[in-house]
């Protein structure tokens, strides 16, 4: 059994981030799964992991380990993964990117902002996916102009903005949200969905594994 444990859910982005970085690290993992959906996250036991009661936790190098941003980080840092350009004003450039998504995107199209705003109810919670992911989507498009994309988002390889926009494409295609002028982000997306580490990652990859 591996030692590095990774508490995640097959839908969650933040979960997804933290999947996509493991792969990248080729740190093999044994994956919990904590059902969002059934509220496992609620339960005394992973309140003991994460006392927010969210996804993920990672328990690596025996410490554990909570928020997405920050573990990934960590993976950067012990496992030198390059997810960060050394220029102080790309990396600046490159962490605004990872932001804007994970810091103002997500939080606002968390499950459990969608159902306390809307009652969990249609087409109301698709709604406010679409008013949200969308105008996001397309100032993250912009700022990629900052980089000369070959073909990731920020350069040849990999980078924390990559790790932060596909699981947020996942979270579009879903809810139909429209990012289809996006050019930048399409050509990103494209780059990404044939590198194994994205591919290993996907939700769809992750639930197939948990029926197997």
């Amino acid at each position: 059994m591996s030692e590095t444990i990774l508490y995640d859910y097959w839908r969650s982005t933040a979960s997804y981030r933290v999947r996509i970085a493991l792969n990248l690290a080729n740190i093999p993992y044994q994956s919990v799964s904590v059902d969002l959906v059934a509220g496992d996250h609620r339960k005394p036991e992973h309140l003991i992991l994460n006392p927010q009661g969210l996804v993920p936790v990672l328990e690596i190098d025996g410490e554990r380990f909570t928020q997405s941003l920050a573990i990934i980080d960590y993976l950067d840092a012990t496992r030198n993964l390059g997810l960060l350009p050394q220029n102080p004003i790309l990396r600046t450039k490159v962490q605004a990117l990872a932001q804007a998504i994970a810091v103002d995107l997500h939080p606002v199209c968390n499950l459990g902002v969608v159902k306390h705003a809307t009652n969990g109810e249609e087409p109301a919670r698709t709604e406010w996916m679409q008013h949200f992911i969308t105008p996001g989507l397309k100032a993250f498009d912009t700022l990629l102009k900052d980089f000369e994309q070959i073909p990731f988002c920020t350069g040849s390889t990999p980078s924390l903005a990559d790790i932060c926009l596909i699981p947020q494409l996942y979270n579009a295609q879903r809810w139909g949200a429209d990012y289809a002028g996006c050019s930048r982000i399409i050509q990103a997306a494209d780059a990404c969905a044939e590198h194994p580490a994205f591919i290993a990652a996907h939700p769809d990859a992750v639930a197939n594994a948990v029926k197997s």
